[in-house]
């Protein structure tokens, strides 16, 4: 399938003269338990030749396709990433810490990757993951029978808030490694590793009894995090001079160094 995906990247360039700077693997086969059946979930970030940007006019910033082969292509365009980076967007720093790369041309993302550590905002990412958690926990696991498949989309996210309040960076994308960095509890670890066997040997997973322990587990996190996101300092967004080096060079770099062919 890597072929395959490689191609639609090439495609993709091709169709609307692009050139893909970064694409990656960005759902649960890059959390690090897919299931025989998950769909193929590709991230890139794309520039356009030069002359795309000397308009005065505002034109669309992202690309979104899913094809018949399970492959769900989404991409951002360059500025549209920049500006995200510059805000600590935990999807866009994710990206670039993702273990399955799938296309990585110019010096563009190996740049964002140094420059994490002057951009990255604890509170903004713990934010991020805490609303991605509550909103999962009160959609899917507040019923007396849940999809228990369910679980990862809220265990994920808090437990991306327990590393980054830990170390003070951003979250790795593999949830083994949050998994077992961040729960002491032996009996929540042995509930969530059954979870993941099951997933990965191709259980639905389907409608079941909630599992208590981890509800428990949960609640306790999540109302801790609303209360402890309150008194986390607010960091300076960083000026955005080093981003638009970082634009520029990427253009000349990508076009033969003049923003053409």
């Amino acid at each position: 399938m890597t072929d395959e995906i490689k191609k639609e990247l090439k495609r993709l360039e091709q169709q609307h003269d692009i050139k893909i700077l970064y694409a990656v693997e960005s759902g649960s086969r890059a959390w690090g338990f897919a299931s025989t059946d998950s769909d193929w979930d590709v991230r890139y970030i794309y520039i356009h030749r030069l002359d795309w940007y000397l308009k005065i006019d505002d034109k669309k910033d992202n690309q979104e396709e899913i094809l018949h082969n399970d492959i769900d292509l989404a991409g951002w365009e360059l500025k549209k990433a920049l500006r995200l980076f510059r805000k600590s967007n935990p999807p866009m720093l994710e990206w670039l810490r993702s273990p399955i790369i799938y296309l990585e041309q110019f010096s563009t993302a190996d740049k964002l990757r140094d420059l994490m550590k002057d951009f990255f905002n604890p509170k903004s990412c713990i934010h991020h993951y805490l609303h991605m958690a509550v909103g999962n926990y009160r959609e899917y696991l507040q019923k007396d029978n849940v999809r228990v498949k369910k679980y990862f989309y809220v265990l994920r996210p808090i437990l991306a808030c327990d590393w980054i309040k830990q170390t003070n960076t951003m979250a790795p994308m593999e949830f083994h490694k949050l998994l077992h960095s961040q729960v002491t509890d032996q009996k929540v670890k042995t509930e969530i590793q059954n979870l993941m066997t099951r997933k990965m040997s191709g259980e639905e997973l389907n409608e079941e009894p909630k599992i208590q322990i981890l509800n428990d587990f949960l609640e306790q996190k999540i109302e801790f995090y609303n209360d402890d996101v309150k008194s986390l300092g607010q960091s300076e967004q960083p000026d955005a001079v080093t981003l638009d080096a970082l634009f520029k060079q990427t253009i000349y770099e990508a076009w033969d160094k003049n923003g053409g062919s």
